[in-house]
């Protein structure tokens, strides 16, 4: 669509408002975050990024995330696209439920199944303690360090590749097959010279959601990592050091994030416009019904994979009713985890319901705002505001974190230590989803139908009130309940800016981790995973087809 004049009318004015919050509450502290990383309260200064590089104490960091993100990239695409192959040529047993799971797996907050890692694979977890009884002279490896955080990292993060590459083949036209088989192609060698070719776009976007995810992921490392530094971990350790605290140095390992995250994100859409092409589906690719062996094989393979993804949220929740003492499981069970749950900390399990709610009703507000201007009143100032709302989509979270704290602890804006930078802080970090789900669906809708009411006499307000933003629901509330489900799960932002007063689940799960109370962690994580499945459900019944855009 060809940009438009600015024409000086009720959108003008939601766009420059619109604009003008970005500017205070991202571009500011964003801002600030650059000041404190080249200024040291007196003249500029670079000795910061000097000693990050200087140091092999910090490059390191650099180099782990680097090797455990790769690693967790690959494995991601290896299983996640060979899946998503299966499920899409085959018909499956349970492909509904497989589904499901799938997606329930990637919606936790993963810190999450690193905890449930813990319980199953850690020194006293249940399989680590039944394997050594079974063979008490083999050495069981650990979950901690680099395995551990990669299998974490896997197991949360194929899912996203699962779901491009589904995405993808429902868009593939069956004539492609069929000529390939004409001119002798098949099999393996058509999945490869025919298949990944197609869906090098899917692999490459999901590719880099994976890379990205892993890279800027803090509860999993934090909790497996112990030897094995991370770039987040540093990150939030040199910002609320107990020995000491150099935000300064923190801002400039802010900067190399960012950095790193925008090259990688930049590399990945010239790559993904060098392979892109448009298909279109108007022969889907038919399932068909595995025979025999093959039948065997790729049920055996898609049940194992799905299994191993959704087991840290069934055994996180089996323990949340077993009874505890402390860090250990012991025998019998009851409701004693939840007692206590709703008992001292239930304020975090209000804060987890009041906070989202609060934050999604803005989100929705500025999302179906920013999509209508994006795609309808196309201009040079539209474009910078959904340019800059999707900015926060590839800024890891301890980022924004840190920028909000450090920009709003003084006057004339004092908001830390409140809900409302909470607040503030989830909406800036969450808008992407709906924004994307939005512009999607009103790309759909003519501008035809807006015109006809125009002339038939309504204010285009009321037009859009009236007529648009109903036509575009579907979209708006699917993406509503995404971005609902990441509010809840959210970690890297909050962990900086909570207090005893603002804490959600997913802070308080941690504390609680950290404490050794692992029944009333297991009942948090529980009820954190309830909220998701019907949060899923819902989004289902909204979005039949299933298609989840992240």
């Amino acid at each position: 669509m060809t940009k438009k004049k600015f024409k000086m009318d009720i959108w003008f004015a939601i766009t420059i408002g619109l604009l003008l919050l970005y500017l205070v509450f991202l571009i500011f502290p964003m801002g600030n975050l650059f000041r404190m990383a080249f200024y040291d309260g007196e003249n500029f200064t670079l000795k910061y990024f000097q000693t990050f590089f200087t140091k092999k104490y910090y490059t390191m960091t650099i180099a782990n995330s680097f090797k455990v993100s790769t690693a967790a990239t690959i494995v991601s695409l290896i299983v996640g696209v060979t899946m998503g192959y299966l499920y899409s040529v085959y018909e499956i047993k349970l492909a509904k439920t497989v589904r499901m799971c799938v997606v329930l797996a990637t919606m936790s907050a993963p810190f999450v199944g690193a905890y449930a890692w813990i319980l199953l694979m850690g020194r006293n977890g249940a399989f680590t303690v039944f394997l050594q009884k079974l063979f008490p002279s083999i050495q069981i490896p650990s979950i901690y360090g680099f395995g551990g955080i990669l299998l974490v990292f896997t197991t949360q993060l194929f899912p996203l590749v699962f779901l491009y590459i589904t995405g993808a083949m429902s868009k593939m036209d069956n004539s492609l097959m069929e000529a390939s088989v004409n001119m002798g192609c098949s099999g393996i060698n058509r999945f490869f010279k025919v298949i990944v070719p197609l869906i090098m776009p899917s692999i490459l976007a999901s590719g880099l959601l994976v890379f990205i995810r892993a890279l800027s992921d803090f509860g999993t490392p934090l909790l497996l990592g112990e030897g094995y530094r991370t770039f987040p971990v540093t990150l939030y350790n040199e910002f609320v050091g107990e020995v000491s605290q150099n935000k300064g140095f923190a801002s400039a390992i802010g900067i190399v994030a960012i950095a790193i995250t925008c090259a990688i994100y930049i590399v990945q859409n010239i790559a993904t416009v060098k392979t892109s092409f448009a298909m279109s589906a108007l022969n889907p690719v038919p399932k068909k019904k595995p025979k025999g062996l093959a039948s065997f094989l790729v049920h055996f393979y898609i049940y194992l994979v799905t299994g191993i993804s959704i087991l840290p949220q069934v055994y996180v929740a089996y323990c949340s009713f077993r009874n505890t003492s402390g860090m250990l499981y012991v025998d019998g069970y009851s409701l004693q985890s939840y007692r206590e749950m709703f008992g001292k900390l239930n304020r975090s399990v209000i804060n987890t319901i009041k906070i989202p709610v609060v934050s999604l009703v803005f989100i929705l507000l500025f999302a179906v705002l920013i999509a209508y201007i994006s795609v309808r009143r196309r201009n040079v100032l539209t474009s910078s505001v959904d340019m800059i709302s999707m900015i926060p989509y590839i800024i890891p979270g301890t980022v924004v974190g840190i920028a909000m704290v450090t920009s709003f602890n003084r006057p004339p804006m004092v908001l830390t230590a409140t809900m409302t930078i909470m607040v503030i802080s989830l909406v800036i970090r969450r808008l992407p989803y709906t924004i994307r789900s939005s512009v999607a669906t009103l790309q759909q809708i003519p501008i035809s139908i807006e015109e006809a009411a125009i002339s038939l006499g309504a204010s285009k307000m009321k037009t859009f009130a009236k007529i648009t933003v109903p036509m575009m629901s579907s979209g708006i509330i699917a993406g509503a309940i995404l971005s609902w489900v990441t509010l809840v799960t959210e970690l890297s932002t909050a962990i900086f800016l909570y207090t005893a007063k603002t804490q959600t689940l997913t802070v308080a799960i941690y504390t609680q981790i950290v404490r050794g109370h692992y029944g009333v962690a297991s009942a948090m994580a529980t009820l954190l995973t309830a909220i998701t499945i019907v949060s899923m459900v819902l989004f289902n019944v909204v979005n039949p087809d299933g298609d989840i855009t992240l």
